[in-house]
């Protein structure tokens, strides 16, 4: 692509070079990504390693769950138990 046609600034010439903005950024990704992972396969200790990230994922994992799926109790529920105590309360 000539510097013209990129100056142009046309809507496809914007979005040919935000296409390959974007490529070339997962490239450089991916190349760094890769480099890591081949550094760590070469490590004695990469048993041990995928181990520990394996729990690491299962920590996350319950993390996320208790965030996200425990349901909060019932607003009711909770006035009912508060007017309950306090019954209980003036009771004694």
């Amino acid at each position: 692509m000539t510097q013209e046609a990129g100056r142009g600034g046309g809507l496809d010439g914007k979005a040919v070079l935000l296409a390959a903005g974007l490529a070339d950024l997962a490239v450089s990704t991916l190349g760094t990504a890769l480099g890591t992972v081949r550094g760590l396969l070469r490590r004695s200790d990469a048993a041990e390693l995928a181990a520990e990230a394996g729990d690491d994922l299962m920590a996350r994992g319950r993390l996320v769950l208790d965030r996200y799926a425990a349901v909060p109790p019932a607003h009711l529920e909770i006035l009912a138990r508060h007017a309950l105590a306090r019954k209980t309360a003036d009771d004694v």
